[in-house]
C-alpha cells in the first residue's frame, strides 16, 4: 500500500463499508496517529457506525433521588508514583519521582502543563528570594527557569535578586520538553474525581475524561491538583479557607500608546506589567475573597471577571492616547488561589519563619514575595496526612497557617515542595514504605543531588 494512500482510498481497497467498523476498531491508531506538521488537507473517517455507549453504572432516578449504582472501573494505567496536577508543583514532583528511579504517571486536568503560571496568566515568577538578594529556590524549578533563559522571548527581568515574567507558552513548551525528555507516562484532559482507598490507604485515583470513568492504580499518589481533591476524597482531615478569586488578563498595543495625547489625561488604572511579549501587559485582578470550592460562586466569577475586563479595557480605550490598547486574552483558568489545605504531621507556620526554625525533616526552604525576610525551612510533615497513608501533598495545599498562605501558594515554593513530595514518594517505593516512614536522610541526600537547596 502506498505511504501516501489516505484513510478513504484505503478503504475503497478494503472493500468500503462492510469493513468500516471493524477497521476503525483495529487500526484507526495507525491511520490517525500522524505527528504534527503539514496537513495533507482534511479527512473523516467512520470508526463504528450504530454505536451505542455502555450504560453500566449509570446514576438512575429512584423515588425522586439519584442512585449510582455499583460497577467496574477499567484500569487505565498501573504506575509506581501517580502525580495528579500538572502544574509547577506537579512537573517538578513528576520529574524528581523519575529521576530517583521510580515509574511515573502525570495527569492533568487541562490540555497544558503549569496550572495557574500558564493557564492562570500568572506570569510573574515571585517568593524565590529572601532578603539579601539571595535566591533559595533552586533544583528542578530553577532548570525550568535556565532553559526559558536559552529561549528568545521567554523570559524578561531574569537577573540576580529580582522577579522575571515569563511567556506562557514558552514555559509550556519547555514543560512538555522536560516531561518527554524524563520518560513520563502523561494522560492530559483528565478530571481526578474520586480515591481508590483500601481502609485508610490510597491505591489511586479515578478520573473522568471523553474515555469516560476510569482508575489509575499507584503505590504513592502525589496530591498537587492546589485543591487537595485527592486527599479529600481519600478521606484525610483538611482545613476548608476562602481566599479572592479573581481572572488574569493581557492586554496589547501598550506601546503604541501617544504619550502627547496622553500627557493631558489620567493614566488609566489595570494596565498591568510587562510581558517577555513587546506591547503586551499581564493584568492581575484580586477579586473577591469567596469559597473556591463552590461551583455557583466559581461560575458567577468567571463570568462577571470576563464582564468587568471587557468593560474596563473599553473605557481604557476613550480615553486620549490609548485608542489602540485591546484585550489580548484573559485567561482560560480562574484564579482560585486557597480552598482546602492538609491537616498535617507538621505545619508551616508565620512563628517558625520569624525564629529561624531549623527542622530535622527539612525537604526545602521558602522564599520572599518582597525579599523582605531571611529564609524558612518546610518540614517533610507539612506533606503528610495525620492519618491517610499513601498519599502526599504538594503545592498550595500543604501544611500551613493561614498567616503563610500567601507564601506557601507562590510558583517556587511549589516548585520546591513539589520537588520534596516527588523524590519521598519515590523513595518510599523503592524501600516498599508507607511515606510518612521514608528514610528523610536518604530523601534530603537525593535532593541535594537533584541540586535542591536545604538550607
Amino acid at each position: 500500500m502506498k505511504e501516501s494512500m489516505n484513510r478513504r482510498d484505503c478503504l475503497r481497497v478494503l472493500g468500503y463499508s462492510g469493513l468500516t467498523a471493524g477497521l476503525g476498531a483495529i487500526s484507526s491508531r495507525q491511520l490517525f496517529g500522524q505527528d504534527v506538521g503539514e496537513s495533507s488537507g482534511f479527512q473523516s473517517s467512520v470508526i463504528a457506525t450504530h454505536k451505542v455507549q455502555s450504560h453500566q453504572g449509570a446514576a438512575m432516578l429512584v423515588d425522586g433521588k439519584v442512585i449510582q449504582p455499583r460497577r467496574e472501573l477499567p484500569i487505565l494505567d498501573q504506575t509506581d508514583v501517580l502525580v495528579v496536577g500538572g502544574g509547577p508543583a506537579g512537573v517538578v514532583a513528576a520529574i524528581a519521582a523519575k529521576r530517583a528511579g521510580a515509574s511515573v504517571t502525570l495527569v492533568e486536568r487541562y490540555g497544558h502543563f503549569g496550572g495557574l503560571w500558564t493557564g492562570g496568566l500568572v506570569l510573574l515568577v515571585i517568593g524565590h528570594i529572601v532578603k539579601g538578594g539571595k535566591q533559595v529556590c533552586q533544583g528542578i524549578g530553577e532548570e525550568i527557569m535556565r532553559r526559558l533563559d536559552k529561549l528568545d522571548g521567554a523570559i524578561i527581568n531574569r537577573k540576580v535578586g529580582t522577579n522575571p515574567t515569563v511567556d506562557a507558552e514558552a514555559v509550556k513548551y519547555v514543560m512538555v520538553e522536560m516531561v518527554e525528555e524524563a520518560g513520563i507516562k502523561v494522560f492530559l484532559h483528565c478530571w481526578g474525581v474520586d480515591a481508590v482507598i483500601d481502609g485508610n490507604v490510597v491505591k489511586g485515583v479515578v478520573f473522568e475524561s471523553k474515555s469516560g470513568r476510569q482508575a489509575i492504580l499507584a503505590k504513592v499518589v502525589i496530591d498537587a491538583t492546589g485543591d487537595g481533591d485527592v486527599f479529600a476524597a481519600a478521606g484525610a482531615t483538611f482545613e476548608h479557607r476562602s481566599h479572592n478569586v479573581g481572572l488574569v488578563s493581557r492586554i496589547g498595543n501598550l506601546d503604541r500608546v501617544d504619550r502627547e495625547k496622553a500627557s493631558g489625561s489620567s493614566k488609566p488604572r489595570h494596565l498591568g506589567s510587562p510581558t517577555p511579549v513587546a506591547g503586551v501587559n499581564w493584568v492581575n485582578m484580586h477579586g473577591p475573597e469567596v469559597d473556591g470550592l463552590d461551583v455557583a460562586t466559581l461560575t458567577r466569577m468567571e463570568m462577571n471577571h470576563r464582564k468587568f475586563i471587557w468593560k474596563n479595557i473599553q473605557k481604557t480605550r476613550q480615553i486620549p492616547g490609548y485608542e489602540h490598547v485591546y484585550l489580548v486574552e484573559t485567561a482560560p483558568q480562574l484564579g482560585v488561589r486557597i480552598t482546602r489545605v492538609l491537616d498535617g504531621l507538621n505545619t508551616v507556620t508565620l512563628a517558625d519563619l520569624k525564629a529561624g526554625t531549623k527542622f530535622p525533616d527539612v525537604v526545602g526552604v521558602g522564599g520572599s514575595d518582597g525579599r523582605d525576610h531571611g529564609e524558612w525551612q518546610i518540614p517533610y510533615g507539612s506533606l503528610v496526612p495525620v492519618k491517610t497513608e499513601n498519599v502526599l501533598a504538594a503545592g498550595r495545599c500543604i501544611c500551613a497557617e493561614l498567616r503563610m498562605a500567601d507564601l506557601v501558594r507562590l510558583i517556587p515554593n511549589c516548585f520546591v515542595t513539589g520537588h520534596a513530595a516527588g523524590v519521598a514518594g519515590a523513595v518510599a517505593v523503592e524501600d516498599a514504605c508507607r511515606p510518612r516512614d521514608v528514610d528523610i536522610n536518604r530523601v534530603q541526600k537525593i535532593l541535594r543531588q537533584q541540586e535542591a537547596y536545604l538550607g
